[in-house]
């Protein structure tokens, strides 16, 4: 199929071909395993019945103290704590006519590889944004025992002294440690802005990934490596432009996150119409329209979606950004009785820096 034509448009096949598009951001979150597939919350949403928030039990660690096994001593049992994990499918939708894509897609330009890959490029640009704003969502939690996630899984280094205050050497290991303890080895892959990236470079403690290719040459790939973790370098992270103030010059503040190992739950839980065109014979003599709707549930570990804050079915970027809609798991009890997650289970983390 070459043209761009309601008549011979064939969703099917079309949407197959948009899901094998290479999407690199999410193929990288993917295989660092900071998403990773969620049976049940794939179970909770696919009746395509318009559900789109639900409760889910997280069951909690066994513990206690081990009994002595003397012969005289009774053995009593503990039962583990239940948890409770709200999570939320996110549903975007967008539309194009011929002329938003960049080629000519009428003059022998096959339609599956410009406007397919075109459209697959924005959903994986769309799905960091969704991240993105939940990211700043959690880090936007209060209340004290949220507060014990959002102030250990933060290493802000932008008030310290000379070079001390862009990454260094150190910055990555003492984040990760500083938020998950011996559990830091569960940390995979960084976002980061370039100018962080170029900093790491500029100190030799960013090195690129390469691939050969068709001629023989190796090339270096946009993803590199800090410290054994993956990097994606993407200029859509956080920034903060700080004023002058008295002595102090003004400066730039840059976010980077460190995942790791199951930090975000995901599961593509599906449009019931993904993809479809039609035909507006009125508009410009006649226009053909390309339709894309997606549902995706993007749930941090350990963190709870509660919905405080929320208009409609869906949440928007700026409602999932809201701090008000995101706490800790917990049992979901009242007052002191209340029991949290232990927040250095959540492989999340953020550095805030100059560079």
């Amino acid at each position: 199929m070459a043209k761009f034509d309601s008549k011979s448009f064939n969703p099917q096949a079309f949407g197959a071909y948009v899901e094998r598009v290479p999407k690199l951001k999410k193929n990288e979150l993917l295989k660092s395993r900071a998403l990773k597939g969620n049976a049940e919350i794939k179970n909770a949403f696919s009746s395509q019945t318009g559900t789109a928030y639900a409760v889910l039990p997280m069951y909690g660690r066994i513990d206690g103290d081990a009994l002595n096994y003397d012969g005289q001593t009774d053995i009593t049992a503990t039962s583990t704590t239940t948890f409770e994990r709200g999570v939320v499918v996110v549903g975007r939708a967008k539309a194009w006519v011929e002329s938003d894509f960049s080629e000519d897609i009428t003059g022998g330009v096959n339609f599956m590889d410009n406007v397919g890959n075109q459209v697959g490029e924005y959903w994986d640009d769309i799905d960091q944004g969704t991240l993105l704003s939940i990211l700043k969502g959690i880090y936007s939690m209060t209340g004290a025992k949220n507060l014990e996630f959002v102030n250990n899984h933060t290493l802000d280094i932008t008030t310290l002294a000379d070079d001390k205050n862009v990454v260094g050497s150190t910055t990555l290991n003492t984040a990760i440690q500083k938020a998950s303890g011996d559990n830091k080895s569960k940390f995979t892959l960084a976002i980061m802005h370039s100018a962080v990236a170029t900093n790491l470079e500029n100190l030799k403690l960013l090195s690129y990934l390469k691939y050969t290719d068709e001629t023989g040459i190796e090339r270096e790939l946009q993803l590199a490596t800090w410290n054994g973790r993956t990097v994606l370098i993407d200029d859509s992270m956080p920034i903060e432009e700080v004023p002058k103030t008295g002595d102090i010059e003004a400066y730039t503040k840059y976010t980077t996150y460190v995942l790791g190992d199951g930090a975000f739950d995901y599961e593509n839980i599906g449009a019931k119409v993904p993809y479809e065109m039609s035909r507006d014979p009125k508009t410009n003599g006649g226009q053909d329209t390309l339709y894309s709707r997606q549902r995706k549930c993007f749930a941090p570990y350990g963190i709870s979606y509660i919905k405080k804050s929320q208009t409609t079915l869906s949440p928007t970027d700026e409602e999932l950004a809201n701090g008000a809609n995101w706490e800790l798991v917990n049992d979901g009890g009242s007052g002191s009785a209340k029991q949290y997650i232990d927040h250095k289970a959540i492989a999340i983390a953020r550095i805030i820096s100059r560079g």
